[in-house]
């Protein structure tokens, strides 16, 4: 029983761990969609891997933290961005036009 508890907590640790360093890392993706009203953005992510191996995915829609600024983007462009997510809601955190 005891074991199966360090087990839990050494798994739930690790996943804490790689969702955080996942959160630090720059993305790369195309602007679908903009709504300056309610401070959002849709990006589609960059396929990475090879070349042929699938279609795009389906835009994510994101909240853009106060210091990332919607006028500098528009839909179509090519963007890099950091984003975290927390209690299931994505937030850009940082936004550059390529």
């Amino acid at each position: 029983m005891k074991l199966a508890k360090i087990m839990i907590a050494g798994t739930a640790a690790l996943t804490i761990i790689s969702s955080m360093a996942l959160a630090q890392q720059t993305l790369t993706g195309t602007v679908t969609r903009i709504d300056r009203v309610n401070g959002t953005v849709a990006i589609q992510q960059a396929q990475s891997g090879t070349v042929g191996a699938g279609g795009g995915g389906a835009a994510e829609e994101f909240k853009v933290q106060n210091g990332a600024s919607l006028d500098a983007v528009h839909a179509g462009d090519r963007v890099n961005f950091s984003a975290t997510s927390t209690g299931g809601s994505k937030t850009i955190t940082k936004l550059e036009r390529q």
